[in-house]
């Protein structure tokens, strides 16, 4: 085995030489420099610190060809050092063997190309073939050694029911165990013993086995997570741990950081206010990771160099303010901003992902976005599966079940390259409360005291608009001219696009543009002008509760056709059907007049009238109470501490059915749902004592929607909100019986518009799959049973008995 110990000592050498610089050099991947190093006859020795890493960095990474080359070096010696590993540990291997591993380390010495691009090649080539003869002598010396251990009855592939599986694997792990790294860190080493214990110890394919010591098994015996001692939360009103947490290096951390300093003493009232709220009532502290996918450089952070240019803020703002809401509800708080912090905090195994995590989950609940859980899938194996329960999505547009249940989405046309996580609807948390199948997160915006309020209506510029758009793109609207110049007729008109040295020229000669504001100064801006006025996009962002707020009246316009991702290029692949009748759905349904006005632009009259009403009207600036910061930390302490997806979910038996009494004689309870007064739906009965759920269900309202209406629509009807939670306790017959429903038939299948009925065909479906209760389904045939729930008031997320 001389051949394999010059190998392996080349690379280990190289190993220690650049173990100071491993950071560093990873872009070019490591066992290439060392390979390089070696290969090139020492011109880049460890010795000179200023030439090894820097010096390499300069002259290799020189094009995408080359870099292409170095990544597939590097792939292809990890996986030579794990075999030259394995071949060290296989004793009694033959002369012939030795000798052609004695060769493979003679080939490193002879590559001697003339120029730095043919050196890379070559090297390319002879790694290449070394990989295949390596491949070749393991697969030899495994097969000698099986035969010489013969079929030892401890490590026979087991044929368990209860375990089906384990030989398929058994015989995938034969064929692919070398595919990633992870498998040799577990202590896989190419014996069906090795694949054995590790099918039955770091996963659970096959079972465990009688003489190995279950006391110390490394992995998923142990790991039955044993709960930690509850600790309390406290309100934390000094945010600088946070700031610390956040992080620097980037322009889009910078404004986070800026927003979080700038409404600190907001945050710091709201707690207090909350903390009274709440009467001392005990909170759970929890163990939080936050990933924010889209800003970590793998997933190409086209937002950080944008920053200051005019690009997106919006996602940054709800960050932000995610960050600042768990801080200070007291939670113990990671914050991930790239793989290497994720893999670090997960305990992901070094390799490809294809192994579970080295440890239990270390964490009660993980935030992040759709960039970050395909980040996290890659990473985190068969775990992802099994720790999904914790994980919440960051959504700004939402996803619909019918969009989140992987099978049902792809055979009926609703797959898409977002959605497909079969996650309960719940844990994707919304911008907005537009979509009630999933949980709306929210953000705050600056809330104003009385004194401010008084200034800015004594010093408003009647006369004085500002448009809603800071890139010169969302100036390029066809028609804008004709609507511009009627404003232009009655107002002043105000620009914050982004320039750099000439005046953008999508801007009209009358538009007066300030170029991109700071914050402090936009909001300035804000509390002088009258009108702030949208040409269609961005869709639902901040800025326009930032108007309303600063006692703008915000105009938008009307959409007919609605956009969604059936007519609009801007939607289409997103995971949902949602209807959006305005730029802001949200301003438009629960703000209102006043303060929010929707009108057809391309309707001059209309549009011209708009303008008179707004120039004559008298508005307060106007908060919702949900987005200021005491909302949002109300919002997200209920969240935490009521939601979890982790728990079984129990099969919901009615509670219409005789139970025994004291005296062991039956007693009716009586029907479950019954009506209530001044309503046309139906309550929970007061008899019958609830099961335990959140919402509590004395906040159900039992509803029939019209044909070809969702329960979204149903509820809004009525003053009510759709609650998905509750769909649960509504699927069944005893809900058809009390809603007077005539079925012959009823059946029960996957469809996301069920429960629901036919009343021409007398028939009536229930849902067979919990993953796709929806508010959002409808039929134009069928009538949908609708679980509906009250709110509080400013407060649409939560019931009046949530808290």
């Amino acid at each position: 085995m001389t051949g394999s110990i010059d190998a392996k000592i080349m690379v280990r050498r190289c190993l220690l030489t650049f173990k100071p610089f491993r950071i560093f050099v990873v872009g070019i991947g490591f066992f290439s420099l060392c390979f390089l190093m070696t290969s090139l006859g020492g011109q880049f020795s460890a010795k000179r610190l200023g030439d090894s890493p820097f010096t390499i960095r300069t002259e290799v990474l020189g094009g995408v060809e080359s870099r292409g080359v170095l990544r597939k070096i590097s792939d292809m010696l990890e996986v030579i050092l794990k075999k030259m590993d394995t071949l060290s540990k296989l004793d009694n291997s033959s002369s012939s063997d030795a000798r052609r591993l004695h060769e493979l380390s003679s080939v490193i010495n002879r590559i001697q190309p003339a120029s730095l691009v043919e050196r890379i090649q070559a090297i390319a080539q002879n790694v290449s073939n070394m990989a295949s003869r390596v491949e070749q002598i393991l697969q030899n010396s495994i097969v000698q050694g099986r035969a010489r251990e013969g079929s030892s009855s401890q490590c026979e592939v087991p044929r368990d029911p209860r375990y089906p599986e384990c030989p398929g694997k058994v015989d995938w792990m034969r064929a692919r165990w070398t595919s990633d790294p992870c498998y040799a860190f577990y202590g896989v080493d190419g014996s069906d013993c090795s694949f054995l214990i590790y099918l039955s110890e770091v996963e659970w394919f096959c079972p465990p086995l009688a003489w190995r010591n279950h006391s110390s098994l490394p992995t998923q015996f142990t790991q039955q997570q044993t709960k930690a001692p509850r600790r309390q939360a406290a309100f934390r009103t000094d945010l600088s741990v946070l700031l610390d947490q956040v992080g620097t290096g980037k322009e889009s951390l910078s404004f986070m950081k800026r927003r979080i300093r700038r409404l600190a003493q907001q945050w710091a009232t709201a707690a207090n206010h909350l903390d009274a709220k709440l009467e001392q009532r005990w909170r759970d502290q929890k163990k939080i990771l936050v990933h924010v996918g889209f800003l970590t450089e793998e997933s190409g952070d086209v937002f950080s160099p944008k920053v200051l240019k005019g690009g997106p803020l919006g996602e940054m703002v709800q960050w932000a303010d995610i960050l600042t809401s768990l801080h200070v509800l007291g939670h113990n708080l990671k914050i991930s901003m790239s793989l290497k912090d994720l893999q670090g905090f997960l305990g992901v195994p070094p390799g490809r992902g294809s192994c579970p995590l080295t440890g239990p989950l270390p964490f009660d609940l993980i935030y992040t976005d759709y960039h970050g859980l395909q980040q996290m899938k890659q990473h985190m194996g068969l775990s992802l599966k099994k720790h999904k329960c914790h994980i919440r999505v960051i959504d700004t547009f939402g996803t619909e079940p019918a969009y989140n249940h992987e099978e049902y989405a792809t055979l009926h046309g609703y797959r898409t390259n977002w959605g497909y996580w079969n996650l309960d609807s719940r844990q994707y948390m919304t911008m907005f409360p537009h979509t009630p199948d999933n949980s709306f997160m929210g953000f705050v915006s600056e809330e104003l005291n009385d004194t401010e309020k008084r200034s800015i209506q004594q010093n408003k510029v009647n006369n004085m608009a500002v448009v809603y758009g800071k890139e010169p793109s969302m100036w390029k609207l066809q028609g804008k001219e004709g609507f511009l110049q009627i404003l232009h007729r009655y107002m002043e008109v105000h620009g914050t696009v982004y320039y750099e040295t000439q005046r953008p020229p999508e801007v009209p000669a009358f538009v007066k543009n300030h170029g991109l504001l700071p914050q402090h100064e936009l909001q300035q801006l804000l509390r002088k002008a009258k009108l702030f006025i949208g040409f269609g996009f961005p869709y639902e962002g901040p800025a326009p509760l930032e108007a309303i707020a600063n006692g703008c009246i915000f105009l938008q316009p009307k959409f007919n056709p609605p956009h969604s991702s059936l007519n609009h290029e801007f939607f289409r692949g997103k995971p949902t059907s949602r209807q959006v009748s305005a730029q802001h759905p949200y301003a438009e349904q629960y703000i209102g007049k006043p303060h929010v006005i929707t009108v057809d632009f391309n309707n001059t009259e209309e549009f011209e009238a708009a303008i008179r009403e707004i120039m004559s009207a008298k508005v307060e600036p106007y908060l919702p109470y949900e987005y200021t910061c005491e909302g949002m930390l109300e919002r997200v302490h209920a969240y935490i501490q009521n939601q979890d997806f982790c728990a079984p979910d129990h099969p919901f038996v009615p509670a219409n059915v005789s139970r025994k009494g004291t005296a062991g004689v039956g007693k009716q309870l009586g029907p479950m749902f019954v009506p209530l007064s001044n309503s046309t739906a139906l309550g929970w009965s007061p008899n019958v004592p609830p099961p335990a759920a959140w919402p509590p269900l004395r906040a159900l309202r039992l509803l029939v929607s019209q044909e070809g209406q969702s329960c979204v629509e149903a509820c809004q009807r009525a003053g009510l909100v759709c609650e998905r939670a509750h769909f649960h306790y509504i699927n069944s017959k005893e809900a058809l019986h009390a809603l007077e429903v005539q079925c012959e038939v009823v059946d029960s299948e996957m469809n996301h518009i069920l429960p629901a009925f036919s009343v021409m065909r007398r028939e009536c479906g229930l849902q067979r799959e919990a993953l796709l209760f929806s508010c959002a389904g409808h039929s134009p045939k069928y009538r949908r049973l609708c679980p509906c729930r009250d709110f509080r008031q400013g407060q649409v997320a939560l019931c009046r008995d949530c808290l």
